[in-house]
């Protein structure tokens, strides 16, 4: 057994000693979208902190709390509040709860972050369903030996965000009556905001927004076998497409007035995958 895998099973002892539930679906609620958590019904609620081998989450608009319970009438594994690159984790620490929930049996997740837009018609509060990614991290999470007990030396990236799933996505969220644009997502290590050079060079390679996350997360789920739905709301304009300053307040703001619709279609989503 790897020492890794030894860590995730001491992991999964601990939540499930907290809770007897076998999540169907996991989500991970990124910076201003934690409140869905809210709606979880029969919740177990864990912090990251009592969970062996779980790090300590720091950013703002993240909670850091594994909670556990039903929504839509579907069993799921929410993180309310994920780890950042930019906090001085490494990614293979970041993606440490994805090989949890990949042991835990987990076949879906759902990826969500707070981002800024890349386009000109997008407005603060659009939410974008995400097709592909670009990693400008620099880093890969699956780079060292090879942990076989999880997946493949050499990882297929063709369809990291499960085509089926975005299509059931783009359905209901028509059906809800809620717009969704889609578009690339270029992962970005911050925790500086982008320049304006650099946003020249994403709107370049035609991505549709960029955010501090997602990215690895989205990777290690691939390598583990599981299927990934990947949303974004747009919090702001990115650097250099309005004349105007950026700030981590006005990212959080920007979530919490998009956190019904967003939540609207979440619900539904679970209810479905």
């Amino acid at each position: 057994m790897s020492e890794l895998l030894k860590m995730v099973d001491e992991s999964l002892a601990y939540i499930r000693e907290r809770s007897a539930l076998k999540p169907e679906l996991a989500l991970v609620l990124g910076s201003g979208l934690g409140p869905l958590a809210d709606k979880i019904e029969g919740a177990c609620s864990i912090p990251y902190g009592e969970i062996p081998h779980f790090l300590r989450s720091t950013a703002p608009g993240h909670k850091g709390r594994l909670i556990l319970g039903t929504l839509a009438g579907k069993t799921v594994l929410c993180m309310q509040g994920r780890f950042h690159y930019y906090e001085g984790y490494s990614q293979k620490d970041i993606t440490y709860p994805i090989r949890v929930m990949a042991r835990l049996g987990i076949k879906n997740l759902i990826l969500t972050n707070a981002c800024g837009g890349l386009r000109r018609e997008f407005s603060p509060g659009d939410l974008m369903l995400i097709t592909d990614h670009i990693n400008f991290t620099g880093m890969n999470p699956l780079i060292g030996e090879n942990e076989g007990d999880f997946g493949p030396r050499f990882p297929d990236m063709s369809k990291v965000y499960d085509p089926e799933l975005r299509a059931l996505c783009l359905g209901l969220a028509a059906n809800l009556g809620v717009p969704l644009r889609e578009g690339v997502y270029v992962g970005y290590s911050g925790p500086s905001f982008e320049t304006p050079a650099e946003i020249r060079l994403f709107q370049g390679w035609g991505a549709g927004a960029v955010g501090m996350s997602t990215v690895a997360e989205a990777i290690v789920a691939r390598h583990c076998g599981v299927r990934v739905l990947g949303l974004s709301c747009i919090t702001n304009l990115a650097a250099g497409i309005l004349d105007q300053p950026i700030s981590s307040d006005e990212v959080i703001a920007a979530a919490d007035a998009a956190g019904e619709r967003f939540g609207r279609l979440l619900a539904e989503l679970a209810g479905r995958m």
